[in-house]
């Protein structure tokens, strides 16, 4: 009997027309981006499937990716799959929680509207960058980044590849350090933000008067948080969690690390793209891996399971 975890990515994975095949010929799914468009006050199925420019601006691209990737769960949740754990890289923590059962998908997508307009506002565009160093051990760039201000790891999404955030000049400099310390390549990201850096802890804050207003129940499983990489169970740790996740390294490596070590031998990749399928490649290849991106998806893992 395999062991499951649902596992949800984050910004960066957005495309336009993601999910529109499961809100053209699936109920769940129209009422997913339905009832947001409702709760949000514009058109989420517009933003998501027509060419537009706000797709890939944070405080709609939040809303559009959990939105999406909540519609392609509720679907796969139909057909009888259902997880042992769940996690999300950054943003897709809020899928895991619904998965969960922590939080309604409503109030998911409230809350990440909120986020992405919190973080967007949190630092003036052009102030801030983060770049993805490449093959240079963490422990390396660890101690390069502790002689240096303004510039954080942002990211351990796998071996071989970190993110690193910050203050502009701070994290070109860094760069630089980094591939004087043997990094192959030090890629700066197209982000309007130094995300998951100190210099977002003004938004969590601020993300945390949002929370109080969610409503909060304790997980029905448990889900790995990108802070601690660790399995939660309380629903008292949720919300400072989700406050210090805003400014503080996503441990994604090391949250898988724990699932696999839990005996999670099948991770399903819900949301468009492959980004989590390609870190586990890195991680482990002794796991496999599924993906739900597409509805035809539904069914090879439903086949794939059975």
């Amino acid at each position: 009997m395999s062991k499951i975890a649902f596992i949800f990515p984050g910004q960066g994975a957005q495309v336009c027309g993601m999910g529109k095949d499961f809100y053209d010929n699936t109920e769940i799914g129209r009422q997913i981006y339905d009832k947001a468009t409702g709760l949000l006050g514009f058109s989420v199925p517009q933003l998501c499937f027509e060419e537009n420019d706000r797709l890939d601006i944070t405080e709609y691209t939040q809303t559009a990716m959990v939105t999406t990737s909540i519609a392609m769960m509720k679907v796969l949740e139909e057909r009888g799959i259902s997880p042992d754990v769940t996690a999300g890289l950054s943003l897709g923590e809020y899928c895991a929680l619904t998965a969960a059962g922590v939080m309604s998908a409503d109030d998911a997508i409230k809350a990440v509207r909120q986020r992405g307009i919190l973080m967007q506002e949190a630092v003036p565009v052009g102030i801030g960058a983060m770049a993805a160093i490449l093959a240079l051990d963490a422990a390396k760039i660890e101690e390069v980044l502790s002689s240096m201000e303004d510039v954080w790891i942002a990211n351990y999404n796998c071996p071989g590849q970190i993110v690193i955030s910050g203050r502009k000049e701070a994290v070109e400099a860094a760069c630089e350090k980094l591939k004087e310390a043997g990094a192959k390549r030090a890629v700066m990201l197209n982000v309007s933000g130094p995300f998951h850096s100190k210099m977002l802890e003004e938004a969590g804050e601020k993300l945390g008067k949002v929370l109080d207003n969610i409503e909060i129940s304790k997980p029905r499983i448990p889900y790995v948080a990108n802070v601690t990489a660790s399995y939660i169970t309380d629903k008292e740790d949720v919300k400072p969690l989700l406050i210090e996740q805003v400014s503080s390294s996503v441990r994604w490596q090391q949250s898988v690390e724990a699932m696999i070590k839990d005996g999670v031998d099948t991770f399903i990749e819900i949301g468009p793209g492959k980004t989590l399928a390609g870190f586990m490649k890195k991680i482990s290849r002794q796991v496999k891996t599924l993906n739900v991106e597409k509805l035809e998806d539904i069914e090879k893992v439903v086949e794939a399971l059975s």
